[in-house]
């Protein structure tokens, strides 16, 4: 069977989708190429927000569009949070929930033999808080960085959030058998590994282990290879593990941390486990002892409950942080999450906006500026297979892209260089 994998979200959907992937290849299937008819076409959808689901049934009908006869199979979160909505949708044959999604390659076998009903828009989902089962997964986005999947699921409940809905309870597999996928990937190439998952700092609740633990276990691992970990809640990110990162031989100086909003007021609605002093706490002792560390940060706008002066907060806490960049979501509401109930003030769709295209400017000044704090800074770079008009790229330790004319023999090795910025 010919076989397509069409992915949408984060990085733990496209690491699911390439371990399922793997195991299809191993039963025998085929990969479609680029513009070649499938026989069964594979959806791992996102719903994070509501522009997110518009994307998923765009990609949907896209996808129908260009492989009339395949069999169209929908899965990820938003087929576990909304699966009549997508079955519904013209052209689907089957509906795959979150646990369901990691039977796909036994499932496409009983499509094979016709052992399952070939009826139209069947829907296949369980509890999602029921799950147990961790799934593990990593994937290769080319032959040098490689996503490793430590954690799935949240305990959080924040009042705007349906990923608990969508993915369920904190679990996570023991950290012997993440070092040894870990040691794998390096085996295999992989000279950069990034630590995925929903709210990996809670690592450890299946196991009974912590997430310093892991950490230190990866940082024990032989070989010339760095290690970044891909979001971690303040009220997790602990001085123990900023001090463990700066005094690392593997991490990376480059944290992303959720924000949010920086207002209490709204972090109170918004069900969140920390204040903004306890977040700026968390910034000043990463660059006190990485002064070059970049800090990426998870910003929402147009909350319930985010007043004019709750906005003004917010936008000066920002512009008080020394951190350099903002990755900005735009609220939109999600059924069955508490917010909704919540008697507060709602802020129109085009002020939502406008807050968005403000925390923007900001960010992009603030990443302008991180980089031109670096002008002559000596860094070390991993090149990678991606090139453009005569140039290849890479990103330094602390997350700077640079680029030089392409070398193939500088593929997926690292090189000692001296930041330069274009004049």
């Amino acid at each position: 069977m010919k076989i397509s994998f069409t992915t949408l979200g984060c990085k733990l959907n496209f690491a699911e989708s390439s371990a399922l992937g793997k195991a299809l290849l191993e039963r025998g299937h085929i990969r479609a190429k680029q513009g070649e008819q499938a026989d069964i076409c594979v959806i791992n959808t996102c719903s994070v927000t509501d522009a997110a689901d518009h994307k998923d049934r765009q990609m949907i009908h896209r996808i129908r569009r260009n492989n009339p006869n395949a069999v169209l199979i929908v899965t990820g979160c938003y087929a576990q949070l909304k699966p009549d909505e997508i079955a519904h949708i013209e052209g689907v044959d089957y509906v795959l929930g979150q646990d369901e999604k990691f039977n796909l390659p036994a499932f496409i076998e009983q499509i094979e033999q016709s052992a399952v009903s070939n009826q139209h828009s069947a829907v296949f989902t369980s509890h999602i808080r029921e799950v147990d089962d961790f799934h593990g997964a990593y994937s290769k986005d080319d032959r040098t960085r490689c996503f490793i999947k430590v954690q799935d699921g949240c305990n959080y409940f924040c009042s705007y959030c349906t990923i608990p809905l969508a993915r369920g309870k904190s679990r996570n597999p023991s950290i012997t058998s993440l070092v040894s996928q870990a040691q794998e990937a390096i085996r295999g190439g992989a000279k950069e590994l990034i630590l995925s998952g929903v709210n990996i700092g809670d690592f450890g609740r299946s196991t009974n282990e912590s997430f310093i633990d892991l950490l230190r276990a990866f940082d024990a691992i032989e070989g010339e290879f760095r290690i970044r970990i891909s979001s971690c809640e303040p009220n997790l990110l602990s001085d123990e593990i900023i001090e463990l990162v700066a005094h690392s031989r593997h991490f990376a100086p480059h944290f992303h941390i959720p924000l949010q909003s920086g207002s209490n007021t709204v972090l109170k609605i918004m069900g969140r486990r920390y204040t903004r002093e306890l977040f700026a706490e968390r910034v000043a002792h990463i660059k006190s002892v990485m002064p070059h560390a970049f800090i990426g940060v998870d910003c929402m706008v147009g909350v319930r409950g985010e007043t004019d002066e709750c906005w003004a907060e917010y936008v000066a806490f920002i512009e008080s942080l020394p951190v350099s960049q903002l990755h900005v979501f735009t609220y939109s509401e999600r059924a069955n999450t508490r917010m909704l109930e919540m008697d507060l003030t709602v802020v129109p769709q085009r002020e939502r906006e406008r807050r968005s295209k403000q925390l923007h400017a900001i960010s992009a000044d603030k990443t302008k500026a991180f980089y031109a704090e670096h002008e002559g800074y000596q860094a070390t770079v991993l090149w990678e297979s991606s090139h453009k008009d005569g140039l290849m790229y890479g990103f330094t330790e602390n997350y700077i892209k640079v680029s030089c004319p392409y070398d193939k023999a500088k593929v997926n090795t690292f090189e000692r260089i001296t930041v330069q910025l274009p004049h």
